[in-house]
């Protein structure tokens, strides 16, 4: 395998914990139960899950209602992508 195989496996698997880990922080919710805490969930989302992260806010409805994730969740998508282009025009 190569590493672009490798590294587009991992986003794949990134991405998916990501999004069903805001499910699951959903459903917690709404039971009144044991939290995920918000630092992880933007770590998820830093280490390479933010497009998860979003889809997992806005198909569970979780944490629309907080400026910090409708902000925070797609500027890190987007210095994500410019990291991306940077690396792939500068080395």
């Amino acid at each position: 395998m190569n590493l672009t195989t490798i590294l587009i496996i991992y986003l794949v698997i990134i991405n998916l914990a990501a999004f069903f880990i805001f499910g699951i922080d959903k459903r917690r919710a709404i039971k009144n139960r044991w939290r995920i805490a918000e630092s992880t969930l933007f770590l998820l989302a830093l280490i390479g899950g933010s497009v998860g992260a979003e889809a997992g806010m806005y198909v569970f409805h979780h944490k629309t209602r907080h400026l910090r994730f409708v902000i925070g969740i797609p500027l890190i998508f987007i210095l994500q992508v410019l990291i991306v282009f940077f690396i792939r025009k500068y080395v």
